[in-house]
């Protein structure tokens, strides 16, 4: 009995059991069902993608063709915009360069009468053309020797006429009965004869002879401005040129000349008999004794002799102390010896310093002037240039000499302590020879 139940389980079981079989035969089979219908889908769906995708390949390569085409005719539109630009420019430079053209032509041209239309009407080729044709009858003229008659200043400014023979533009030689020679600029486009005698050449252009070798010719550039005649300048113009140190630098030179005199005068009584003074006080000194010397020299002045006679008054006292006496006496003719020695020689440093002093105060003057009055007027910078470059020249004209004639005057008088001294000693040595035989 036990076993019925279980019977009756296991049957209700096996009833369960098929039905849910059946349920999973169906729900499998539905979906088996829409994943074949997914299936197709996507697949439908992969092709539209793909056929999509091919269509916008095709027309991205198409923009991007046109977009190479389009930057290609771009790049060829700037390239001529760029020419175009070029031209443009080059045509505006070249009307510049035209107009300048024509303005320096008719700058130039002026000066000769020549008329220049710059209106902004004008062709300006045919302008231009007609200025190099201008210009070129200009040159042929300018170029060859011309005879006209005419006035021109003579050299004491009188005036006189006669034939003008322009060369060119840059010179001129003028000819009358009684004077012949070179023309310079009188000012104001008038002539004067120049004061060099060039009356050979003028003759020769005159009568349309060959050109002679080292023609006198007087160039210039123009007629406006007077030529002042050429000149030698004088000593006293040199000396005026360097001012009031020149003056002051030529002063220094004359007194340091004339100290070098004094000195000269005193160096010639101050050396001189040295020889004789010595002979006679050697001769005296061997054949009798010093006094005997000393009175044969009493009546003799100098520097040499008041050496030898305190040497021949001190001949008895010992060998040291005629040599202090000898060296005492020397060192106190030194003082008119070496007079006016060392003043020589600083004037002699002195007057290039003081050159150099116009120097300056020369270029001072000259810039002084320049901001004044500009560069514009030589002349009125020749005054400060010249005081610059004279007291330099007179400095050194100075300095030379003064040094030269100073040394050789100091060694002069070196030459002459020496031989005081030597005779001196000369005595001394003769004295004691004598004394010990």
């Amino acid at each position: 009995m036990k076993f019925l139940p279980l019977l009756f389980l296991l049957l209700l079981n096996t009833l369960h059991a098929d039905e849910l079989l059946d349920a999973y035969k169906k729900e499998y089979a539905f979906l088996k069902a829409e994943k074949n219908e997914l299936q197709k889908r996507l697949k439908s769906e992969q092709t539209s993608q793909q056929k999509e995708l091919s269509k916008t390949k095709a027309k991205v390569n198409q923009l991007q063709n046109s977009l190479v085409s389009l930057s290609n005719n771009s790049d060829e539109l700037n390239k001529q915009i760029e020419k175009s630009s070029q031209m443009l420019e080059d045509k505006k430079s070249n009307k510049e360069i035209s107009s300048s053209v024509v303005l320096q032509a008719k700058s130039l041209l002026n000066e000769y009468n020549i008329a220049v239309d710059d209106s902004k009407d004008a062709n300006v080729l045919a302008v231009m053309t007609k200025a190099f044709n201008d210009t070129a009858k200009l040159y042929n003229k300018l170029s060859s020797v011309e005879k006209t008659e005419g006035k021109f200043y003579l050299t004491d400014g009188t005036t006189t006429q006669g034939t003008i023979i322009k060369v060119g533009n840059v010179a001129a030689y003028g000819i009358t009965n009684s004077v012949a020679g070179a023309l310079a600029p009188a000012g104001n486009g008038e002539y004067k004869i120049w004061n060099e005698n060039a009356s050979e050449d003028a003759a020769a252009f005159n009568n349309n002879n060959k050109i002679r070798k080292n023609t006198k010719v007087f160039i210039y550039e123009n007629l406006d401005k007077d030529v002042e005649y050429k000149k030698e300048k004088t000593l006293e113009e040199t000396i005026e040129g360097g001012g009031t140190i020149g003056y002051i630098i030529l002063a220094l030179g004359v007194l340091g000349l004339l100290l070098i005199v004094v000195r000269v005068i005193l160096l010639f009584n101050a050396g001189s008999n040295v020889k004789k003074i010595t002979s006679i006080v050697v001769e005296k000194v061997e054949t009798s004794d010093a006094q005997s010397a000393l009175e044969a020299i009493k009546s003799f002045k100098g520097a040499t002799a008041r050496v030898i006679k305190a040497t021949l008054r001190n001949i008895n006292k010992e060998r040291d102390h005629i040599e202090d006496i000898v060296t005492e006496n020397i060192l106190n003719e030194s003082s008119n010896i070496d007079k006016f020695g060392s003043f020589v020689l600083v004037l002699a440093a002195v007057a290039p310093l003081l050159g150099l002093l116009g120097t300056v105060t020369g270029m001072i003057a000259t810039f002084d002037i320049i901001t004044e009055h500009g560069t514009g007027d030589p002349k009125l910078l020749s005054g400060g240039i010249s005081e610059a470059l004279v007291t330099t020249m007179l400095g050194l004209v100075v300095a030379i000499p003064l040094l030269l004639l100073g040394n050789l005057v100091s060694g002069w008088a070196q030459s002459i302590k020496d031989s005081m001294e030597h005779s001196a000693l000369h005595i001394v040595n003769i004295f004691e020879n004598k004394k010990a035989r």
